[in-house]
C-alpha cells in the first residue's frame, strides 16, 4: 500500500525509504528509535523499541528497509507505525521510483522553462551572471538542477530547488509590471538565485536529505551570498549597484531577522521576492500535506510550517446549464 492510503489499525509488511533516524531515551532508561519512513506518496513516523542497537546499524537515512508493523492514528500524536520487525530490503522487493518523492513537472520541462525565462532578461550584465550560473556546462547548474529545496517543509526531493526557484521567478516575472518602480530583470535574477546556498547547505544520500556541515556552520543564506559574490567577481566591469541589488535579495529573502535573514528587505525587488518565496514555500507545504493525507480525510494534522492544519475540500463540480 502507499503510505497515504494506510488506514487506522491496518497491518503492513513492505519496503519503505528511511528518511530520518533519531535515538531517543525511554523513561525506564532504555533507548528506542524514532524513524521517518516513506514512499513517493508521503511519510510517517515509526517507532522501533526492540533490538535498537542492531537495527541502528543498517537503518540509516537513505536506506531502504522492509518493515512490518501496525499503523495507527493516535488522537494526540497523529499517525505512526509501531514496528514489529525491520530488516534491509532485498532487491526485487521494491521499485525505487515508487519510494522517492519528486516534482509534478519533469525536470527537462522545467529546464526548458528556465532557459526561456533567461532569454527575457534585457540587462546584459545580469544576463552574463545568469549564464555563468545556469550555462549548460556550468558545474553550478548541474547541482542546481538536481538539488532539493528543503529538508522537510516544501519540495524536499530531487529537482525541488529548480522547481521552487523557477516557480518564484515566473511569479515575479508575471507580477513585476503590476506594481510601479520594480526592476523586473533584477527581481527575476534575484528570484532565480535566492536559494542557491542550498547547494552547499544540504546533502542527499540515497534520497534522504540532511544538513551538511557547511549548512549547520554557516547557514544557507550566507552560503548563497558568498557563492554569487564570487561569481560576480569573475565578471569584468559588473556594475556595483547591480551587485548590491542582487546580493541584497539573497541576504533578505527570509524577510526578518528572526527567520534567519541578516537584513530585512529594503528594496521593492527584495520585498517582492521575499513575499513570493514565502508564498511558494507555504503552498508547497500544502502539496506535501495533501500527499500525506489519509484516504477520505479532508484535514491534515497540525503543521509547524503553516501554524495549523490544512483543509482540502472536495473539488466543486461546475453546474451544468439546463437545456
Amino acid at each position: 500500500m502507499k503510505v497515504r492510503d494506510l488506514l487506522d489499525g491496518c497491518d503492513l509488511a513492505q519496503a519503505l525509504l528511511v528518511r530520518e533516524v533519531e535515538v531517543r531515551r525511554r523513561r525506564d532508561g532504555g533507548d528506542y528509535l524514532k524513524l521517518v519512513l516513506g514512499d513517493r506518496s508521503g511519510s510517517l513516523p515509526a517507532m522501533v523499541r526492540d533490538d535498537v542497537a542492531s537495527v541502528r546499524e543498517f537503518c540509516r537515512p537513505g536506506a531502504i528497509v522492509h518493515v512490518s508493523g501496525r499503523y495507527s492514528v493516535h488522537a494526540r500524536f497523529g499517525p505512526q507505525l509501531s514496528v514489529v520487525s525491520v530488516r534491509t530490503a532485498n532487491e526485487g522487493e521494491y521499485d525505487r521510483s515508487e519510494l522517492v518523492d519528486g516534482p509534478m513537472r519533469a525536470a527537462d520541462q522545467m529546464e526548458a522553462d528556465l532557459r526561456e525565462l533567461l532569454t527575457t532578461i534585457q540587462n546584459p550584465h545580469l544576463r552574463r551572471l545568469l549564464m555563468l550560473v545556469f550555462g549548460e556546462d556550468s558545474a553550478i547548474w548541474a547541482g542546481y538542477r538536481e538539488a532539493p529545496a528543503a529538508k522537510r517543509y516544501h519540495q524536499a526531493y530531487q529537482h525541488g530547488l529548480l522547481e521552487h526557484s523557477l516557480t518564484v521567478a515566473q511569479a515575479v516575472s508575471s507580477i513585476s509590471a503590476t506594481f510601479p518602480g520594480i526592476d523586473r530583470d533584477v527581481a527575476v535574477t534575484g528570484a532565480l538565485l535566492h536559494d542557491i546556498g542550498k547547494l552547499e547547505a544540504y546533502e542527499v544520500v540515497g534520497g534522504a536529505i540532511s544538513m551538511s556541515d557547511h549548512g549547520r556552520l554557516y547557514g544557507e543564506i550566507p552560503l548563497g551570498y558568498y557563492r554569487i559574490r564570487r561569481a560576480i567577481e569573475e565578471l569584468d566591469r559588473f556594475p556595483a549597484e547591480l551587485e548590491q541589488a542582487v546580493l541584497h535579495i539573497i541576504l533578505s529573502h527570509h524577510g526578518s531577522l528572526e527567520h534567519g535573514s541578516p537584513v530585512v528587505p529594503c528594496t521593492r525587488e527584495a520585498t517582492l521576492v521575499h513575499m513570493l518565496d514565502n508564498l511558494g514555500g507555504r503552498l508547497g507545504s500544502f502539496d506535501r500535506l495533501q500527499k500525506e493525507l489519509p484516504a477520505g480525510e479532508q484535514w491534515s494534522s497540525y503543521d509547524k510550517a503553516l501554524g495549523g492544519g490544512a483543509y482540502f475540500a472536495a473539488p466543486i463540480e461546475p453546474q451544468r446549464k439546463a437545456a
